[in-house]
């Protein structure tokens, strides 16, 4: 906790340059930003978990309290309007007294009504940042969210501070602890469900504190990109095991992917060569490299794993022209990753806003940005066994280009993805996940 509060002076600072920054373009005196607040279920009493805004949670780490609001102008010492109910129902938070407490002016509301009359009166000067706009409007801000500042704040959101870098660190620490957990679990021959609840149990976090939800696949379940179902059944055989899970430490977020084989056979052995070529990707990372040129590296390098297996007949550029390879890498190489698990300005040419998208052969990708020191990233190259991507490839004109009999001996295996956490310096690579000691 020490290094966190000597690091978060110079966060502040930052923060509050950007801030400057951003209202000097737009026009505005202020951010009014709003940490959100819980809806409801329909026709229920209870609301859906409570997410912060990330706008929020990058200036504080309070990320379980609605609202709350913080006001900043760039100069001022910030405001926090810190909400404490009178509520005997459920638990009220306690009254900051965390190192980073001090550097706000904090008044303590317990009510709507106590924050509506404590927010700034010049609301038409002042720009509303959150998601509730219709309560936003009838508190009488008149600009919610206005482009000129999303756009300079999200496309800075990419630099990261020490501070942010040291949550970082350590949610990727949490989460390496889950991974562990649950890769035992899977050698123990457990169920999907069971798995997870290791995983939960070895980072001390609910589901409601991760950042996503996990994916915790075995067999085929691992051809399922985003597979979230977590089979109760004990599988006859657990074949293969592909788990991507994270964990968050002060709204800052980890995101890793891991596949593992029950035996040592020509799956583990693809398992291990995907693991080479994604060591490699990581490697290639540095300051002034279009992150989209790495993409196309990465798919040069699944086509070569392909054709080294001997499930395809062509080179890696054939396989990309005739679309092939997509069926095996359908996704997009990595993400920036900080607030959130796919952090926004990805597709930003600069802080205007100016749109840079993903290129028409490679349509999932989510950043075309270059990579530069104090972003952090996250590489994750895949090789699947999907069958309606590969159905297509089957009743298209290149299907023999594709040894069929190779690809229904894999499919029962499911996928392959391995992801880490990367910190790019001016002077080298930090990547968080590996270091932690996971393979």
């Amino acid at each position: 906790m020490e290094h966190l509060a000597r690091l978060y002076p110079a966060h502040l600072d930052e923060l509050q340059n950007r801030t400057k920054a951003a209202l000097s373009r737009s026009g505005y005196e202020a951010l009014a930003i709003h940490v959100g607040q819980p809806r409801g279920i329909f026709l229920d009493d209870n609301p859906y978990p409570f997410k912060p805004n990330p706008h929020f949670k990058q200036w504080l780490p309070v990320v379980d309290n609605p609202h709350c609001w913080v006001i900043v102008n760039g100069e001022d010492k910030p405001k926090l309007l810190f909400y404490r109910p009178v509520d005997f129902w459920h638990k009220v938070a306690d009254v900051p007294s965390d190192y980073w407490s001090e550097h706000f002016d904090i008044v303590l509301i317990d009510s709507a009504d106590a924050a509506a009359k404590a927010l700034p009166d010049n609301k038409g000067r002042v720009a509303y940042i959150g998601e509730h706009l219709e309560y936003a409007k009838s508190l009488g801000f008149s600009d919610c969210n206005p482009a000129p500042v999303l756009n300079y704040l999200h496309y800075h959101r990419a630099y990261k501070t020490e501070w942010e870098l040291a949550c970082m660190r350590k949610a990727n620490a949490i989460a390496v602890k889950g991974h562990l957990a649950a890769r035992d679990a899977f050698m123990a021959g457990n169920s999907e469900f069971a798995i997870n609840q290791a995983y939960l149990s070895a980072t001390e976090q609910g589901e409601n504190d991760l950042p996503y939800g996990n994916i915790v696949a075995l067999n085929r379940h691992g051809a399922i990109l985003h597979y979230m179902h977590f089979d109760r059944a004990v599988q006859p055989q657990n074949r293969s095991f592909l788990i991507d899970a994270g964990a968050s430490f002060n709204g800052f977020s980890a995101d890793i992917t891991r596949t593992y084989a029950r035996e040592e056979n020509a799956f583990a052995e693809l398992i291990s060569a995907v693991n080479a070529l994604q060591k490699d990707l990581v490697a290639a990372l540095k300051p002034g490299l279009k992150y989209a040129d790495l993409h196309h590296q990465c798919h040069l390098g699944i086509a070569a794993i392909l054709k080294d297996v001997g499930v395809i007949h062509c080179d890696g550029e054939t396989a990309l022209e005739t679309g092939i390879n997509r069926a095996f890498f359908p996704h997009g190489l990595g993400h920036h990753l900080g607030l959130q698990v796919h952090d926004v300005g990805g597709f930003m040419a600069d802080d205007y806003g100016t749109p840079q998208p993903a290129p028409a052969k490679h349509p999932f990708l989510r950043t075309t940005r270059t990579v530069e020191a104090g972003n952090v990233l996250t590489i994750e190259p895949g090789l699947y066994f999907i069958d309606s991507l590969l159905e297509e490839v089957a009743s298209g004109s290149h299907s023999d280009l594709v040894n069929w009999d190779k690809v229904e001996s894999f499919k029962p295996y499911g996928g392959i993805r391995i992801e880490d956490n990367v910190i790019v310096h001016q002077d080298g690579l930090e990547n968080m996940t590996r270091k932690l000691g996971l393979a």
